[in-house]
Parts: C-alpha cells; structure tokens; sequence
C-alpha cells in the first residue's frame, strides 16, 4: 500500500508508436506538480414533455472527450530524453561521445507531427490505494524553463491529450539515480552563433518554446475523440534575463535591435574524458525587446531583459542533453 497523499503519487510516461494507442510507460518521472484532467462535453436534451419539470438524467450524452494539463518538474542528468523530443520534433537518437559513457542528445526544433506520449499517474486514495488515470495522445503545446539564484533548473510542460483511460494497469515505478541540474551549475553567453562569450551580473533566465496546434480535430466518425493536433501557427520562442547593471552589452542590443545568438547551458559532473553532463538551450537569434535599466532606490540597478528567439536563415534552435542516457 502507498502512502494516503501526494507522497505515494506517481508519473510514468512512454512515447507512443500511433497518436493516442496504449503504450506501457517505461519512463518514470519525479514532478513536483502535475495538473493533468479530463475534459467532457456534455449535452442535455431539452425535450418538451408534459408535466417534466427536471431534465430526465438518462436523456444526458457525453458527446466530446479530451484531456488536458500540465506537470512541472526539476531538470535532472537522466531521463529527459521523451519529453524534449516530444517539445521539439526531432527523432533523435544518442550519440556516444568518444569511448566513454557520455551520450549526446540533440534535439532541433522541427514539426511535432507523430511525437505524442502516454503519461500515467498514479493518484493516491486516503487509504492508500493508488487509482491509475493514463493520458493517451498527450501533445506537448508549451514548455518553459527556468533558473534563479539558488534554485534549481526547472519546467514546466503544457499537454493536450486525447483521452484518460482508467482501465489501464498502474506500472510499477523505479527511478534511476540521477540528480538536477542548478544555479552553481549556470553560464548565460551570447554574441556569434557558435562562438558566443559568457555574460556577467546575469540572476535568472526563462525560456518558453510554445507550439501552437489546432487541438479541436473533433470529427464525425471518431467516437467523440479527436484526431492528433497539427501545427497551425509558427513556434514562438520568448524569455527573459534579470540581472545586475554590470555592462551595457544587452542594453546597447536593445537599442539597436540588433539580432544576437544566445547559449545557456548547464555543466555538472564529468561523465567520461572532456565531456559532462549537460543541458544547453541554443538560440541562433534573438532580439531584445525591453531592458529598461531604471533606477529605484539606493540598490544595485536589476533591469530585467525580455527577449525575443527568432531564426537566423541557417541554424535552428536546438537543446542538447549530455547524459549517461544510451536510449531515450
């Protein structure tokens, strides 16, 4: 028996090889926070009937099923692998580095077209009895990440799903020894795409890649159930960097608007030789639409920079993961 609250929760997720087909979760993940629920219309018949004062109970249909949420967590050196896929399209597979046990992951942005998931959570009763609630279709539409002074690397991902199934077996959860990426691990670089130099003062940085789809497929023929989203808008990159008022460089770009390449990686433990676990957001161009250094009071001036991640006509954005991961 689990633990009778969020203690005895768990999440387990799978890429599935068909849009909303079953697939045994093999992937287990420690959350934080999850917000994932299913979503029904309903419709009531409205018939007239002599003396009917209530709507008759039986006369009620679910006519559209969905799902849908969210689930945060702390970026950790194992396991990320099916959710970074799952954001940016690209089918990767790791690539040894050298000899050793180092495996590179590079996942660039491409269309999400056949990249859905299976995410299974397991609910705990007060008694301890662990219901199961599996999320088939599940379409990543945004995830943003984030890192301040003292904190860990987290994110936050945004689901679309088209179904929860309740008749499914709970797999059993493990977790593999792994550890977050964090703070004391952090550079922020910008300048020429591939050879950008590191920023001082930098305090925080968010990133947000979002993937617009149309997600009300919903046609005749399916049962209530829609068919896999497909991207209707262009990928938006956005975010933000707080920092000390050490150096104009950000400023100067802002007032230029001046397109500038942007690397912010995540360094820990060597793996093998020269290579380390890794977690790198690449943005070949973004341009900096507010960074106003204003003075408030006696303190040290803390502007904070919003940003814009555009394409450069030649390199497409890209996240690149460095772990000890052989499979995704």
């Amino acid at each position: 028996m689990a633990i009778g609250s969020g203690l005895g929760a768990q999440l387990s997720i799978g890429a599935e090889s068909a849009y909303g087909t079953y697939v045994a979760p093999s992937k287990h993940i420690e959350f934080t926070k999850e917000s994932l629920a299913l979503k029904k219309t309903t419709a009531q018949s409205a018939g007239i009937a002599a003396g009917r004062l209530l709507p008759l109970s039986g006369r009620r249909v679910v006519t559209q099923r969905e799902a849908n949420g969210s689930v945060d967590l702390e970026v950790t050196n194992k396991g990320m692998g099916v959710l970074l896929q799952a954001l940016m399209g690209t089918t990767v597979t790791p690539v040894q580095q050298g000899a050793g046990a180092a495996y590179l992951q590079t996942h660039t942005l491409a269309d999400t077209a056949g990249k859905s998931l299976v995410i299974q959570k397991g609910v705990p009763l007060t008694t301890g009895t662990v219901t199961d609630k599996t999320f088939l279709g599940c379409k990543v539409t945004s995830a943003e990440f984030s890192c301040e002074v003292g904190g860990m690397l987290t994110a936050s991902f945004e689901f679309d799903a088209k179904d929860c199934d309740e008749t499914q077996t709970l797999v059993v959860a493990s977790y593999p020894t792994m550890s977050p990426f964090h703070f004391g691990q952090m550079a922020l670089k910008s300048g020429v795409y591939a050879s950008e130099a590191a920023l001082d003062g930098i305090r925080k940085v968010s990133v947000k890649i979002e993937r617009p789809q149309a997600v009300d497929r919903f046609y005749a023929g399916q049962a209530g159930l829609k068919k896999e989203p497909i991207s209707n808008d262009q990928v938006k990159i956005t975010g933000s960097i707080e920092m000390d008022y050490v150096a104009t460089t950000l400023d100067d770009l802002h007032t230029s608007d001046a397109a500038t390449a942007f690397l912010w990686e995540f360094t820990g433990a060597n793996i093998a030789t020269t290579y380390y676990e890794t977690f790198r957001i690449k943005l070949p161009a973004i341009r900096i639409d507010e960074a106003p250094p204003t003075v408030e009071g006696f303190d040290v001036v803390k502007p904070t920079i919003s940003f814009t991640g555009l394409y450069d006509g030649t390199n497409q954005p890209a996240i690149e993961y460095i772990s000890t991961d052989i499979t995704l």
